[in-house]
This record gives C-alpha cells, sequence and structure tokens, in this order.
C-alpha cells in the first residue's frame, strides 16, 4: 500500500500541477474565483498536494540508498533559513519574469531579489529540495526530492523561454535593464526587515509544523 499511495500523491501531485493552470480550465476558473480567488485556491490545493506527498514518501518502504549520519540534519536546518527568506523576498513583490510574485508593477530600476535570482521560488524550491536530500538517504525520498531539484533546476530554462514567447523583444530588454541596476539592491530598510521578519516567522512555522507529519526537526 506504501507504493501505491506515493505513486497516486505524485499522479496527483503532477496533475493538480498541469490540469487547473491552462486553458480551457483556468480561465474558467479564474472567471468563476476571480484572480486572487484562483491564487488562493490553487495555492492551497498545491500545499495540500505537497503535504500528502512527503507524506505518503515517509510511508513508503524502506529502501537505503545511502546510511543517515547526525551532521546530516544540520543541512536543512541551515538551508531552510535561506529558503524562508529567498519566498519571503520573492513573493513579496511583482515579478513579470516568472511566477510566485504578488501581483503589482514591477519596477526594473528597483528589483529587489530579482537582480540576484530571476526565478526566486525554483531557486527555494531546488534548494529545499537538495538539502531535504542529505538527511534523506531512502528511495522513495531520493526519488521525492529528487525529481523537485530536477524540476527546479530545469523550470528556469522553461520559464524563460515561455516569457520570451510571450513577452517578445520587451523580455530581454527588462533582463538587461535589470542587469544594469547596482549589484546590491536597495530594497528599502523598512520593508526589507519586515520581509525578513517574515521569513523568521515562516521558518519558526514549518519547524512547529514538522512534528505534526511525524518528521523529527531536534536541532543537531
Amino acid at each position: 500500500m506504501g507504493w501505491v499511495e506515493f505513486i497516486a500523491a505524485f499522479g496527483v501531485f503532477f496533475i493538480t500541477h498541469t490540469v487547473p493552470i491552462r486553458p480551457p480550465l483556468r480561465p474558467k476558473l479564474v472567471q468563476v474565483l476571480g484572480p486572487r480567488g484562483f491564487s488562493l485556491f490553487y495555492s492551497i490545493l498545491s500545499l495540500s498536494v505537497l503535504v500528502w506527498l512527503i507524506i505518503a514518501a515517509g510511508r513508503a518502504p524502506f529502501v537505503e540508498i545511502w546510511p543517515y549520519a547526525p551532521w546530516q540534519r544540520a543541512v536543512p536546518q541551515i538551508a531552510m533559513a535561506v529558503v524562508c527568506v529567498i519566498v519571503a523576498l520573492g513573493m513579496s513583490q511583482p515579478n513579470p519574469l516568472s511566477f510566485g510574485g504578488r501581483p503589482g508593477v514591477f519596477d526594473p530600476d528597483n528589483p529587489g531579489i530579482v537582480r540576484w535570482v530571476r526565478h526566486p521560488i525554483l531557486a527555494a524550491l531546488a534548494l529545499w529540495s537538495l538539502a531535504h536530500l542529505v538527511p534523506n538517504g531512502d528511495l522513495a525520498h531520493v526519488i521525492l526530492f529528487g525529481v523537485f531539484a530536477t524540476f527546479a533546476l530545469l523550470g528556469g530554462r522553461l520559464m524563460d523561454r515561455r516569457k520570451r514567447r510571450d513577452m517578445g523583444d520587451q523580455w530581454q530588454i527588462l533582463v538587461d535593464q535589470i542587469a544594469s541596476t547596482p549589484r546590491v539592491p536597495a530594497f528599502g530598510t523598512g520593508r526589507f526587515l519586515l520581509r525578513i521578519l517574515i521569513a523568521i516567522g515562516l521558518y519558526l512555522a514549518l519547524i512547529l509544523i514538522h512534528p505534526f507529519w511525524g518528521i523529527d526537526v531536534r536541532f543537531f
């Protein structure tokens, strides 16, 4: 039953990440729910299926690929602090070159984290996946985090290709304009500190939630 649930969860995960965002379903959902309602619905759906997939990986039969060592626990604990910062910064501003940013007008002269990372959410996903691979050397988790890492690492090129097609010449103009801004972006002190506080809150929330999934998050 363990492998069946894991395969089923993976299947549902891929379905929910392809069908609702493609025509003709997406326009109909946006029309019914509204843009914000659709974003909320899709976020809740995606998160719920992701949680199920992680739990299903834990229930799958244990097949060791590499042995566990106590030091491995520190890798995701440290990396997730960086992931939370990337997510907080990436989600809090518009980003016409990728996905995951909040709605609004993007200022290419003040691109924020986009100056460093064009696809912040994909970067966060890649770091999350690779960091969690280290202490989870069983077959189910290697498949789980390996697939996510591969998707995130390749997703940037696919997203660039899609955005370049949709935006035409404006894509390259925007990319060049962002590249010409200072290497250290000016976030604005107040807004930057607020986003860091959000990142800290997200990190603490993840620590509190993990035990409910049966995952030990004791530090070191």
